[in-house]
């Protein structure tokens, strides 16, 4: 694929832009990985550190000094399950609560400064294929939310896909 080294340097530097800033931003009291482990309880709480394994792709011995580190910070609680002592249950603490919803307000700022680069039809087309090339967005659900527009690469792209090109 002739675009493929392209699309690699660009995504490696945009990451590590992104990551650097997340670092310099978050810090001292939240890192990356840790807004990782927040936004998961967010979602799944309470959870078992073993549940966080396929997630984060990571050892459990790195989950649990990650644990460590945070339940220091007061950022979570591990407690033992009463039915099941075996059982550990990690649940966020209310710094934890507000320190999640501060990542997630860097980490859209950082996001959104780089978008801010772009036309909006260009960001709404570049969340599009990046949707497409992750493979997080299927064909039927994507023309719908497509925006209208003329450009020639996206009309092929999605005719190739089966979808119309009035769609876009």
């Amino acid at each position: 694929m002739e675009n493929a080294a392209d699309f690699v340097k660009s995504w490696s530097k945009l990451t590590k832009d992104w990551n650097t800033q997340m670092e310099e931003e978050l810090a001292p009291q939240l890192t990356v990985g840790q807004l990782e482990v927040l936004e998961l309880l967010q979602a799944y709480e309470p959870m078992k550190p073993s549940d966080l394994l396929p997630h984060l792709e990571t050892t459990p011995a790195a989950i649990t000094t990650l644990l460590d580190r945070m339940e220091r910070n007061g950022l979570v609680e591990r407690n033992r399950d009463e039915g099941d002592r075996r059982i550990v249950w990690v649940t966020m603490t209310a710094v934890g609560r507000t320190e999640v919803e501060r990542g997630v307000r860097v980490r859209n700022a950082i996001v959104g400064r780089s978008l801010d680069r772009v036309s909006s039809h260009n960001r709404q087309l570049l969340v599009y294929l990046f949707g497409k090339v992750a493979g997080t967005r299927d064909t039927a659900s994507a023309a719908k939310q497509q925006p209208a527009g003329d450009a020639a690469e996206a009309a092929n792209e999605t005719k190739e896909d089966g979808i119309e090109s009035s769609a876009i």
